[in-house]
């Protein structure tokens, strides 16, 4: 019977609701950043002629072997490249405001892996699993928190159909789950596979990493991968922090902690190895473990500002009392 209330429990209520809505915009600003961050370039880069990086027919023929799609093979008209460019831009600064709802995530995430199989070569791996989360985070519940709600969009959600409604929970819960299972997976893959090389086992591994130039922080790296302690400890942590991380999150008090490292395990990645959309997509997912940690810094900061707004509103009533004493006390005196 306890079984059967747990189930009806977590069909009925969402979980982990603020976590997916932050890991909604944080993965529209990782689009956002790359269309801003190309968008000088992007005719060379992107564009349809056969000038470009990667010239367009043979995008085509890539295309054609990979069996993918993108929506910059349908024409080769320089306007029709330029419409998708700027509409992709607007999907993900809507995505990041949270503007536009599951429809425009899912228009986002096709224009986005359509400009990801234009020029594949600019990719650092956060796009494969921002790939594998976006259908995962449609499922749910993450435009509930850090969004512009407009009264459109509220009146077609109270039109919904209760029954239909009420399915929203489930689907979430089941979303989110799909999210930390994958999260759970890439790490311990990732760890399990790097333990089978022979740099990692005997710890060296980050002094070949921090050596490649497209990898190399100036001054930084060379410190690094000169002291043999450092190297040592990073090689070593880094593969018991990924073999053990799915312990630490399905251990319920050890969740946070493990959620924590990660996130600053994948910033020390993107300020050492410039791998930032990488970096920020990971932590994007990884904010899923720590909704409960986010609504309580959440919380604090609303009543560290309504303290601040009381304080100020007090000050401002006894500064206007002061002031109105002034004159009956000069009334006095005459």
């Amino acid at each position: 019977m306890k079984l059967l209330d747990k189930i009806d429990t977590w069909a009925s209520r969402p979980v982990a609701v603020l976590g997916v809505s932050g890991t909604r915009a944080l993965l529209g600003f990782v689009g956002l950043m790359f269309y801003v961050s190309q968008y000088g370039d992007r005719r060379y880069l992107f564009g349809p002629g056969n000038d470009t990086l990667l010239p367009y027919h043979l995008f085509l023929d890539e295309l054609k072997d990979s069996g993918s799609f993108s929506v910059y093979a349908w024409s080769s008209s320089p306007v029709v490249f330029e419409v998708l460019f700027h509409l992709g831009l607007i999907a993900a600064l809507a995505v990041t405001l949270g503007i536009g709802g599951r429809p425009v995530l899912a228009v986002h995430a096709v224009l986005l892996w359509s400009l990801y199989q234009r020029q594949s070569a600019l990719m650092d791996g956060g796009d494969n699993l921002m790939q594998l989360v976006v259908p995962m985070l449609l499922l749910t519940h993450c435009y509930d928190h850090f969004s512009l709600r407009s009264p459109l969009g509220r009146r077609v959600m109270q039109r919904i159909p209760k029954v239909l409604r009420a399915a929203g929970a489930p689907l979430h819960n089941l979303g989110v789950t799909a999210i930390a299972v994958q999260m759970c997976l890439v790490y311990m893959v990732s760890g399990l596979y790097k333990v089978q090389g022979q740099a990692w086992q005997d710890g060296t591994a980050l002094f070949y990493i921090m050596r490649v130039p497209e990898f190399e922080l100036p001054g930084v790296s060379q410190f690094a991968y000169n002291n043999d302690l450092l190297v040592y400890l990073g090689t070593y942590a880094t593969v018991l922090f990924l073999v053990y991380f799915p312990m630490g999150v399905l251990v319920r008090p050890l969740r946070p902690w493990a959620a924590a490292a990660s996130i600053g395990f994948h910033v020390s990645i993107g300020f050492f190895m410039g791998l930032t959309g990488f970096a920020l997509t990971m932590i994007a997912c990884d904010l899923v473990f720590l909704s409960p940690e986010l609504s309580r810094a959440l919380q604090a900061a609303r009543r560290l500002n309504a303290r601040r707004k009381e304080k100020a509103a007090a000050d401002g009533t006894g500064s206007s009392a002061a002031h109105n004493r002034e004159p009956v006390a000069a009334a006095s005196a005459d």
